[in-house]
C-alpha cells in the first residue's frame, strides 16, 4: 500500500499536471496559432542564458507572420499574445487604448517604494501623474534645460581629450563615457546635483546607476517571473532593486527636498515640480491607497518618480549614443556627412550650439532614428487587456488580463518594412520615406497616450552629446571593436556583453 506521503505526492503531481495542461492548451482550445510550450518554461526556454527575449519574440514573429494577426504564447505559465499585425498594434496603442492603458509592470510600493513610478502606475493613478508630470517635458522646459545639457556636453569632449592623452592606442570604451555624460545630465536636470561622474568614473551616482543594470537583485529567470507574474511576486513581498540602491536614492531625494525647502531654493527643474506636488500632511497621504494627488505626494512617491527619470534618462540615451558612434565608425561616409551638417550649422551661429540649430540638423535626426531602429532599447512593449477584446476582422477574443506583447525589435528588423534590415542606412528616415511606411512599423518610444514621456528630453541630450563629440573627434573601428557586437542576454534592455571599443582621433 502507498504511504500517506506517497499518496499526497502523487495527488500533488496529478494536480500540477492538470493545472499545466489546462494552461498550455488555452490557445489550442481557442483555435489560435501557437508554438508548443515547454512545461513550466512555456515558450521562454533558455531565456537569459541561450536566448534574449528579443530573439525569442523575433523567432515567433517570423514563424507565424502572415498566418494570423497575433500568435498565442506562454511566458512560463502566463498566457500572452504576441501581436504581429501592424493595424492591430495601432488599435491597441491608439484607437482602443482605453482597453490597453496598463502595462502590468511589477510594482510593490510597500516593500520597494521606488517601484511606484509613472511607468508602473495604472488606471487613474497613471493618468493623473502623467498629466502632472507632462509640463516638465514641454518644448519650453526643454529650451530652459538646453544650456545645462550643452554645458555638460562641453565637459564631455574635454574629458574625452584628457582620457586620450593617457592612452597611446587612442582606443576608448565608448558606452561608459556616454553613460557618465548622461548621468551628469540627469543628475543636474532631475536632482539639481553636480554628479561629476565624467571627471570621476567612481562617483557614487555613476556607480549606483551601473549597479541597477550590472548587479541586479535577481537572476534573469526571476526577473522574468516578476514581469509575468507581477501580482504573485507582490504577494510574495519580492523586491526589484537592490537595497543599497534604493537606500541611496531615497537618501538623496530626502536631503535635496529638505535643503531646497529650508533654503527656498528654486531651480525650475524636475525636482521643483515634484516639490510643488509634495503632500502638506505626509501621514495623511501615506494613509491613502496608492497615489492621491489631491493629498499630494509622499517622499517615497517623489523618490519613485525621480528615480525612473534618472533610470530611463541615463541608460537609454547613453545606449543610443554609443550604438550610434559604433555604426558611424563602421560607416565613415555617414559620419563625414553628419559632421559636415554639424559644422555648417555651427558656422551659422558662430560656433554656438543653439536650441534652434540643433533641431535644424535633419541628418542627425535620421542617424538617431536609424540607430533606434536597429537597436531599440526596449525590445518589446507590453499592455494588459482591461476587458475582453474582440480582435477586429477575426473570431478571436483577447480575454481580460491577457498580456499583449508588441515585438518592437522584430518589427524593426522585418524586411517587408525595411529592406536589408541589418544595414545601417539613415536615409530610411527622410520625410518621404517615413510617409511610405505604416506608422506602427517604427516604435522605439512606443505610441499613443502611453508613449515615452521623456522622448523629447532623451533625444535632446543624445543629440547634444553626439554633436559635442563629432565636432571634435573622428571615430573609427579598432582591433578591439567587435563586429558584430555580442549582445548581453541577461540584460532586458539592448546592451552589449563586452562594451564598445572605438579608436578616437582628435580633429
Amino acid at each position: 500500500m502507498l504511504s500517506l506521503v506517497q499518496t499526497i505526492l502523487l495527488a500533488f503531481v496529478a494536480v500540477l499536471i492538470g493545472y499545466l495542461y489546462n494552461i498550455y492548451t488555452y490557445w489550442k482550445r481557442r483555435g489560435v496559432v501557437y508554438e508548443r510550450p515547454w512545461p513550466l518554461f512555456g515558450n521562454f526556454w533558455g531565456i537569459g542564458t541561450k536566448y534574449h527575449i528579443r530573439e525569442i519574440n523575433q523567432r515567433l514573429y517570423r514563424k507565424f507572420k502572415g498566418q494570423a494577426p497575433f500568435v498565442g504564447t506562454y511566458m512560463f505559465v502566463r498566457r500572452a499574445s504576441l501581436i504581429i499585425d501592424l493595424d492591430l498594434i495601432k488599435n491597441i496603442l491608439i484607437k482602443d487604448f482605453a482597453n490597453f492603458h496598463d502595462r502590468g509592470v511589477f510594482n510593490n510600493v510597500e516593500d520597494d517604494p521606488l517601484t511606484g513610478h509613472l511607468v508602473a502606475l495604472e488606471g487613474e493613478q497613471w493618468r493623473a501623474m502623467r498629466t502632472k508630470l507632462s509640463p516638465v517635458f514641454t518644448s519650453a522646459r526643454m529650451k530652459y534645460m538646453f544650456s545645462t545639457v550643452v554645458r555638460v556636453g562641453e565637459n564631455l569632449h574635454r574629458v574625452m581629450g584628457e582620457m586620450l592623452s593617457e592612452r597611446s592606442d587612442q582606443i576608448l570604451e565608448i558606452k561608459d563615457v556616454c553613460a557618465r555624460f548622461t548621468t551628469d545630465v540627469i543628475g543636474t536636470c532631475a536632482f539639481g546635483i553636480e554628479c561629476n561622474s565624467l571627471r570621476d568614473p567612481d562617483a557614487e551616482f555613476r556607480q549606483k546607476g551601473k549597479d541597477i543594470f550590472g548587479k541586479p537583485r535577481h537572476s534573469p529567470l526571476v526577473q522574468i517571473f516578476t514581469i509575468t507574474n507581477s501580482n504573485l511576486a507582490k504577494k510574495l513581498h519580492m523586491k526589484l532593486f537592490p537595497d543599497d540602491v534604493a537606500d541611496f536614492f531615497m537618501s538623496v531625494i530626502r536631503q535635496t527636498v529638505e535643503y531646497r525647502q529650508k533654503n527656498n531654493v528654486k531651480c525650475n527643474d524636475f525636482m521643483d515640480l515634484l516639490i510643488e506636488m509634495k503632500a502638506k500632511n505626509e501621514e495623511e497621504a501615506k494613509a491613502g491607497k496608492g497615489i492621491d494627488l489631491s493629498l499630494g505626494l509622499t517622499l517615497e512617491q517623489m523618490a519613485a518618480q525621480t528615480f525612473v527619470f534618472f533610470l530611463a534618462g541615463f541608460e537609454t540615451s547613453s545606449t543610443t549614443m554609443s550604438f550610434a558612434l559604433y555604426e558611424l565608425a563602421k560607416h565613415p561616409e555617414v559620419q563625414e556627412q553628419l559632421r559636415k551638417e554639424i559644422r555648417e550649422s555651427l558656422e551659422k551661429t558662430k560656433g554656438e550650439l543653439t536650441y534652434e540649430s540643433l533641431h535644424e540638423m535633419q541628418y542627425l535626426e535620421q542617424v538617431i532614428a536609424e540607430t533606434l531602429r536597429i537597436y531599440p532599447v526596449l525590445p518589446n512593449l507590453i499592455r494588459l487587456t482591461k476587458s475582453d477584446y474582440q480582435v477586429p476582422n477575426t473570431n478571436h477574443v483577447l480575454e481580460k488580463g491577457i498580456m499583449t506583447v508588441i515585438p518592437v525589435h522584430a518589427i524593426h528588423h522585418d524586411p517587408e518594412y525595411y529592406d536589408n534590415p541589418e544595414e545601417f542606412r539613415p536615409s530610411r528616415f527622410t520625410p518621404e520615406e517615413c510617409l511610405k511606411r505604416h506608422p506602427s512599423a517604427y516604435l522605439p518610444f512606443g505610441d499613443g497616450p502611453r508613449n515615452c514621456i521623456g522622448m523629447r528630453f532623451g533625444k535632446m541630450q543624445t543629440k547634444i552629446g553626439l554633436v559635442s563629440l563629432l565636432r571634435h573627434y573622428r571615430f573609427e573601428c579598432s582591433p578591439l571593436t567587435e563586429i558584430p557586437l555580442e549582445m548581453d542576454k541577461r540584460n532586458f534592455l539592448a546592451a552589449t556583453k563586452n562594451g564598445i571599443f572605438l579608436k578616437v582621433i582628435p580633429l
